[in-house]
């Protein structure tokens, strides 16, 4: 099972961009699924969280009430829409989903770059 994220792009300070991330296998079923985001020079952040068993969303304070991690299909594809975006935004952006025999996250996407310029 591979994970395919995509969306990233160039967007202006105050703009919006919307990811998506999709499990290459229809019949994946994960117990969550999460967006990361690594910034150059820092370490890897979660941003958001959501377990499908508790149907509900964790937030980072950095992005809370700027991002909405939604459910696409299943339980294998979400979306992240992010808007008022800002430069401190710009990183690679992750998805990932973990098993329901897993405690942590074990399948990763490729990653996608969102740059927001000032």
């Amino acid at each position: 099972v591979q994970l395919q994220a995509f969306g990233g792009g160039v967007v202006q300070a105050g703009g919006s961009l919307t990811l998506s991330c999709a499990a290459s296998t229809p019949t994946f079923h994960s117990a969550a699924m999460g967006w990361f985001r690594q910034a150059p020079g820092k370490e890897r952040e979660v941003i958001a969280m959501h377990t499908w068993s508790v149907g509900r969303t964790m937030y980072a304070d950095s992005v809370k009430g700027r991002f909405t991690l939604s459910r696409v299909n299943a339980q294998n594809a979400v979306s992240l829409q992010m808007n008022r975006l800002k430069p401190d935004d710009t990183a690679v952006y992750y998805c990932a989903a973990k098993t329901y025999s897993k405690s942590t996250y074990n399948y990763w996407g490729q990653g996608t770059l969102v740059t927001v310029s000032s």
